[in-house]
């Protein structure tokens, strides 16, 4: 298999049927080439062992789609059987170097937890800390999805940084921000819902109802 960018480049345009599927929710200024995002994502899987150099030149395309593809290799690579930590590292590299490539919330949903999140586990968490002082509300944005990685398995940990992530980007005024908060909060409680009953009760109303809802949907006894 030809695991190129131009191929990946060539696969999307000929699934491509911009009439049906138009992409709406890409607010970027990208242009949208029209490929339904299940086949998408069939289309990257088979390009997860592309090498890194080829992942760069596909985040170089201007086009959605092929960037978002580009993300999703980055995503499919790291699930990859028997993935090596340098291999890991690598790719979690390529996403924060490459971060400028991102210009729609959807890229980093589909790739922030494992490539980013998985990555840090065991180690330092700091860089998501720093992503969440970005003025870029989309690297704001990876600060708080990243930690998803720290709720399934449960990583009381990382379930410690992500409510403090929580802590200080709930007031975000970006939309692109603020519902990911509620997400994080809502599998946060599923996770580790001793740890979520107590933020609760510290934050108290200085947490939007909306948010305090949230964080209770998978809290046990109160769903």
């Amino acid at each position: 298999m030809d695991l190129t960018a131009d191929a990946v480049v060539a696969d999307l345009h000929a699934v491509a049927d911009p009439a049906a599927h138009p992409n709406r929710h890409y607010a970027g200024s990208g242009e949208v080439l029209g490929v339904r995002m299940g086949t998408l994502f069939d289309v990257a899987k088979g390009y997860a062992a592309m090498p890194l150099d080829q992942v760069h030149r596909l985040l170089d395309e201007p086009a959605y789609e092929p960037r978002l593809a580009a993300f999703c290799v980055l995503d499919f690579a790291v699930r990859r059987p028997r993935v090596t930590d340098a291999e890991r590292e690598a790719r979690y590299r390529t996403y924060l170097d490459r971060h400028d490539r991102i210009d729609t919330w959807d890229m980093v949903d589909r790739a922030a937890p494992r490539v980013v999140g998985l990555y840090l586990r065991d180690r330092s968490r700091e860089p998501l800390f720093d992503l969440a002082r970005s003025d870029d509300p989309l690297r704001r944005r990876t600060a708080l999805t990243a930690p998803l990685a720290y709720t399934r398995p449960p990583h009381p940990a990382g379930i410690a940084d992500l409510l403090r992530l929580v802590e200080l980007l709930h007031t975000d005024p970006d939309p692109v921000v603020r519902k990911p908060v509620g997400i994080a909060l809502k599998h946060a409680g599923g996770a580790d819902p001793a740890a979520v009953r107590a933020f609760l009760d510290r934050m108290g109303d200085a947490l939007a109802p909306p948010l305090r809802r949230e964080a209770r949907q998978k809290l046990p006894d109160e769903r």
